[in-house]
């Protein structure tokens, strides 16, 4: 079968390389240089990455991708490395750079963070590795999942290509389900409602696969009384252009939940449990937008944690009695800053809550980030870079998995099937939502 993704590489001209290295050179302000000076290698990094600690192979080495982007800084932005290349390990960027930037800086990274983390001299290798996605995105050599997930988006509203009368008939469907579950024909799943207080977006993965998870947010909003919405039209939290480092598409993607936001007349931008969705639409939308939001950000951990501590809902943890362990996506924990809300909300909500180790800001990532799970040409090096996340839920005993991310439920899957685990996945909102004791008083 041929290899389309390897047939653009070949076909790359002169000019496509000249405008990656254009973008690459737009996007490296001064603090990404000195980041390009300051690594000593001195192989901290290697004991943080999935991908080097199952593979063992030098490209899965930060540094060494790291260095693959360095290689091409110093040749073509430094006097030294234009002048005499060889004494810096400047590198020419050709056709076989190309398809070596593929292979290590798409295909080994999940852009994770944790290098980063650990790194002696505080080095940001994830974002570095990101700029050099953003060079190749330029000229479309992005594995051809990923990109077909950003296109899709781009042209149907959604990363699933869901059409609105369909997303309008699920949730009509799940509002019957929610009337049923507690027993008020009364009880709504509002569309379009202008002037509501949270406007909530979806992962489209949940109207397609995990319905559940809407029904668990729609009963938890009914039992406070919530004044809220959907969007008809731009609900998508997520956002693959963050993934393939497609500012345009990025930017493109989070401002249709602005104009959502405009457009309802709400308060606060709620999103759902989802890792990149909360980076990408908290943190660096503002960025790509080149303004500043009117609006309060949260994500829907912090809505429901809040509701706990103010009394407003009443969660029994005996509903949930199966020890839960829970995993960190890394978008959300350890890039995003949402850390204490999940657990807060799982000690009130199950019976036996075991942490794995090591956790929260310095967690392994499961494996599924960076677009990993888009890119089906890398999936055998994902499921064998999991192992480490296998392993640490193997270890806890636990039967039920929580994690408030779509993309690591979906990875979690997966290596619940390869690695043999026996365990079932959720996300937080359901377990509140197994755990509510709704007053009809």
């Amino acid at each position: 079968m041929k290899d389309l993704l390897e047939e653009k590489i070949k076909q790359l001209k002169p000019e496509d390389l000249k405008k990656a290295l254009q973008v690459f050179r737009e996007k490296l302000n001064q603090e990404y240089a000195a980041y390009f000076n300051s690594c000593i290698h001195c192989g901290l990094c290697a004991d943080s990455c999935h991908y080097y600690l199952t593979h063992k192979d030098v490209q899965s080495l930060p540094a060494y991708k790291l260095n693959l982007a360095n290689g091409i800084f110093k040749k073509y932005f430094s006097f030294v490395g234009k002048n005499i290349p060889g004494w810096i390990g400047a590198k020419e960027f050709n056709q076989a750079m190309v398809r070596e930037w593929v292979d290590s800086l798409f295909g080994r990274c999940t852009l994770c963070g944790r290098c980063s983390l650990n790194c002696s001299l505080g080095i940001n290798i994830h974002l570095l590795i990101r700029t050099a996605r953003s060079a190749l995105a330029s000229i479309r050599i992005v594995p051809l999942g990923l990109q077909s997930t950003v296109d899709t988006a781009l042209e149907k509203g959604n990363n699933m290509g869901i059409a609105k009368e369909d997303w309008i008939e699920t949730v009509e469907w799940l509002e019957e389900e929610l009337q049923e579950e507690v027993s008020d024909k009364q009880a709504v799943l509002p569309m379009d409602k202008k002037g509501a207080r949270l406007f909530y977006t979806v992962n489209p993965r949940e109207p397609m696969f995990f319905p559940l998870s809407i029904l668990a947010v729609g009963k938890i909003f009914y039992a406070v009384g919530e004044s809220w919405t959907f969007s008809g039209d731009n609900y998508d939290v997520t956002n693959y252009g963050y993934y393939s480092g497609d500012d345009e598409a990025a930017a493109t993607m989070s401002d249709r939940l602005v104009q959502s936001m405009k457009k309802l007349d709400c308060k606060t931008l709620v999103l759902a449990e989802c890792g990149h969705g909360l980076n990408a639409n908290r943190w660096e939308a503002p960025e790509w937008l080149s303004k500043k939001y009117d609006f309060e950000v949260k994500s829907i951990l912090e809505i429901v944690a809040d509701y706990i501590r103010q009394g407003r809902i009443k969660l029994d943890p005996s509903l949930n009695p199966n020890p839960v362990t829970l995993h960190d996506p890394c978008n959300l924990v350890r890039l995003g800053g949402i850390v204490e809300e999940q657990r807060y909300i799982l000690k009130h909500a199950v019976a036996h809550f075991i942490e794995m180790y090591p956790n929260r800001q310095k967690n392994f990532c499961c494996g599924g980030g960076g677009g990993q799970l888009a890119m089906t040409r890398f999936s055998q090096r994902r499921l064998k870079a999991g192992q480490i996340k296998a392993d640490q839920i193997r270890k806890t005993g636990a039967k039920i998995v929580a994690t408030p991310c779509h993309n690591c439920i979906d990875q979690l899957m997966e290596l619940n099937k390869h690695y043999k685990l026996g365990v079932e996945v959720k996300t937080i909102c359901e377990f509140a939502a197994d755990a509510l004791i709704i007053d009809k008083s």
